[in-house]
């Protein structure tokens, strides 16, 4: 098989491209062209950047937990009111000219949902009011320090669900980039093999061509000595240009599959390319119970309906907290000082704590929370019913990927022996034309013939081979080198 592949790539060299572009073309195996796709793939890169957001948003709510610094400045702010006193029923004035400037350090709770707080305020303030009765004026500096809690009561922790939640999507994001990974496999390994079968075809159509161009050849012989009718001749050229117009639909479409192929990987579409594979079958012993439990206990989307469950079981708190008893608790303890000059402003400090508590007391929602419930149930049943029909799902392709290998060995056997009688026929009929006792029209169904074997058998051996690939993918276990390939990380999560 290996003498075929140099065969089949040195005509390819030879046949199809110019000289001058022989040394210029590169030559992409299996492994090379899937390098290529996993680091140019359209779809690949779009994974990628899917999976970077999901990451870059986790990472900036664990940033949120950490303590936030902030200053806020005010450096002038300045106000003239006219004002009326009720209790005097007499009109003043105010005037207030000041800066201020506001330093806090905020820091999450993650396991209360709560968060604390440390405040100063400094500022400057002059304020002057023209009263009814006499004017006033005040200059002096301030400052309020205080720590403070704010702390919801009686409801879920939203700080814990949202960080899990952005951990799920993480997680789904690369359960999305390794099933992209595989899917991207799949199709490359396709679109690869339809470039070798169309090389195969080609290689086929110009043998046949040559083997055409001998029988032309000896009937144009017999025919000049009178040999044979000179309707065998008419005959003769026209099976002879049908086989050159194969060989010239053979590199159009070798020339469209190989665009196909570049467009996918993301290759540039001017680059010139051959293929070339390995397509010797080594029959894969694959004990199908394990291979379903390997399924069962490996494929990421089972994960991905779990990921969904979990969601919608975070999304039923959310439900069940849109209407419900809960409760806000705020404390607060520091001290306050003012005085005309800086350095004596907490010469006469005040104290100034504060406690509130507040409750959210539902009474009569017209059964609205109740409903919402029951739809949400309803949306955690769907996603329960969609992860146990995936799993039958898993194990019947899984049945089915069996018995296309069992049987693609069967094929290939017979596409094997098939081929090589079509071969001893055509060799003795070629004989039996060179003797005159067939016709060129006989000898082109016997050509015909022995090229669709070849076709056959070499497509059976690529059938193995891509049907071996899906099974690594629906079980996610390598049979022919034995290892699992799902990742590491993904499969400790999925376990949990």
């Amino acid at each position: 098989m290996r003498s075929t592949c140099v065969k089949i790539l040195f005509l390819f060299l030879t046949g199809i491209l110019p000289a001058r572009l022989m040394y210029a073309q590169q030559i992409l195996t299996l492994d090379r062209t899937m390098e290529i796709a996993m680091k140019n793939s359209p779809e690949i890169q779009s994974s990628l950047l899917s999976l970077e957001e999901s990451q870059e948003s986790l990472n900036a709510q664990k940033a949120a937990l950490k303590s936030q610094f902030s200053l806020n400045l005010k450096p002038i702010s300045f106000s003239r009111n006219r004002s009326f006193d009720d209790y005097y029923s007499k009109w003043y004035t105010n005037e207030s000219l000041g800066s201020s400037g506001t330093f806090t350090v905020s820091q999450p709770i993650l396991w209360t949902d709560g968060t604390l707080s440390l405040v100063n305020k400094f500022g400057w303030q002059k304020s002057k009011s023209e009263t009814y009765s006499n004017n006033a004026e005040d200059r002096s500096f301030s400052n309020n320090l205080y720590l403070s809690l704010s702390q919801p009561l009686f409801t879920y922790n939203t700080l814990k669900v949202k960080l899990k939640e952005l951990e799920l999507d993480l997680e789904n994001a690369q359960l999305n980039y390794a099933l992209k990974k595989l899917e991207v496999e799949k199709q490359v390994t396709q679109y690869f093999y339809n470039v070798y079968m169309a090389q195969m075809d080609l290689s086929i159509s110009q043998e046949e061509e040559e083997n055409t161009k001998k029988s032309y050849d000896i009937t144009q012989n017999k025919v000049n000595a009178g040999l044979a009718a000179k309707e065998e001749l008419y005959q003769a050229e026209l099976n002879y240009s049908n086989a050159k117009s194969d060989v010239q639909n053979g590199r159009v479409t070798l020339e469209n599959d190989k665009d196909q192929l570049k467009q996918y990987i993301g290759m540039d579409l001017d680059e010139i390319i051959s293929v070339m594979a390995d397509v010797n079958v080594q029959p894969v012993d694959i004990d199908l119970k394990k291979a379903v439990e390997y399924g069962l206990a490996s494929r990421m989307e089972l994960r991905q309906y779990g990921i969904k469950i979990q969601t919608a079981q975070f999304d039923m708190l959310a439900v069940k907290a849109s209407n419900e008893f809960k409760g806000d608790m705020s404390l607060s303890v520091g001290i306050i000082g003012n005085n005309e000059k800086l350095n004596n402003i907490y010469d006469n400090p005040t104290r100034n704590p504060s406690v509130s508590l507040s409750f959210n007391v539902p009474i009569f929602d017209w059964g609205e929370k109740k409903s919402k419930i029951k739809a949400q149930e309803a949306v955690i049943k769907q996603q329960e019913l969609s992860l146990s029909d995936e799993k039958i799902s898993i194990v019947l392709s899984i049945r089915q990927a069996y018995r296309s290998i069992q049987n693609e060995l069967t094929q290939i056997d017979l596409a094997k022996q098939n081929e090589r009688n079509a071969q001893l026929t055509y060799e003795i009929n070629l004989e039996r034309y060179a003797n005159g006792d067939l016709t060129s029209m006989d000898l082109k169904d016997y050509q015909t013939q022995l090229s669709q074997k070849k076709q056959d058998y070499a497509q059976a051996l690529i059938n193995y081979k891509i049907d071996l690939l899906n099974l690594k993918i629906q079980t996610l276990y390598d049979f022919e080198n034995k290892k699992g390939i799902i990742p590491e990380n993904i499969m400790k999560k999925a376990k949990k």
